[in-house]
């Protein structure tokens, strides 16, 4: 990817070139980053913002939903003038109005077993941040397979919880969950969200992406972050990878993708297929 690092560069990035940790070389390895977002509502708004703030050179969106009026108690991408538009359209006006040296790529569908291997693979990291089971299995089998790094992140009521994977290193998300849950599962759409929260996670899942592409810092690697804004209260727990993991252990049977099964997240039916991605 050919760019001018010129003085208009220098003058936006100032702040992070000013960290030792980044630099100019590690601006510009953020520069020449692919990052895809998954799921353009409650995590993925903060997290694709600041993305492209920091200037990521090309940021994936994926989803296939339309804004709705009960989005924007959370999902900060989007205005009130958007009701009824493509998520993935308003969050491109939105990021290029930020940012016009990023390159959004825009992915009106619904991830499955069928599409998202193609799309996980342009990307150098993933930021997942759908609300129902099945995706976030999905999204986590294949970036493993794929071996691109991802963070999962998940909110409901006041409480966050986010972990970074780097395939065939650490644990991923079905060594510390197991199988998928089965029966009634609450999800924002039931229970409530604090809407707040999803800027602090999504902003947390921006960091971890953008520390793994310039190599700055301590990545979320083996631990599960939680915290829970009701009392402001944050607990980093370690997890390891589990030998048996279907996905990733030795001895995985999952070395093809498929739709996993489970409960549809609750007021999706509009515009969600069953199972697909859905965002928070």
């Amino acid at each position: 990817m050919d760019f001018v690092c010129d003085d208009a560069f220098l003058e936006r990035y100032s702040r992070h070139i000013l960290l030792p940790e980044v630099g100019v070389a590690g601006q510009l390895r953020i520069r020449r980053a692919k990052v895809l977002v998954v799921g353009a509502g409650g995590l993925g708004s903060p997290a694709a913002l600041y993305l492209a703030a920091a200037g990521v050179g090309v940021l994936g969106v994926a989803d296939a939903d339309v804004v709705d009026l009960s989005n924007l108690q959370r999902q900060i991408l989007h205005a009130t003038p958007d009701i009824g538009a493509p998520k993935v359209a308003s969050a491109a006006r939105r990021i290029r109005a930020l940012n016009p040296d990023v390159e959004v790529v825009t992915h009106a569908q619904y991830l499955t077993a069928a599409n998202i291997a193609d799309v996980v693979s342009r990307y150098d990291f993933v930021v997942e941040g759908v609300d129902n089971f099945p995706s976030k299995y999905l999204v986590n089998d294949a970036c493993v397979l794929a071996g691109v790094p991802f963070s999962m992140g998940g909110i409901l009521q006041f409480v966050g919880q986010t972990m970074t994977v780097l395939p065939g290193e650490t644990a991923c998300y079905r060594c510390v969950m197991g199988e998928p849950p089965t029966g009634k599962i609450p999800t924002c759409a039931s229970a409530g969200v604090f809407g707040a929260i999803a800027g602090m996670l999504g902003s947390i899942q921006a960091a971890e992406a953008l520390k793994h592409i310039t190599g700055a810092g301590r990545p979320l690697l083996d631990a599960l972050l939680c915290f829970d804004a009701a009392a402001m209260d944050f607990m980093k727990s370690p997890v390891r990878r589990d030998p048996a993991c279907r996905v990733c252990g030795a001895h995985g049977d999952i070395r093809t993708l498929s739709d996993v099964a489970g409960p549809v997240c609750a007021g999706a039916r509009r515009a969600c297929a069953p199972d697909a991605p859905k965002t928070p």
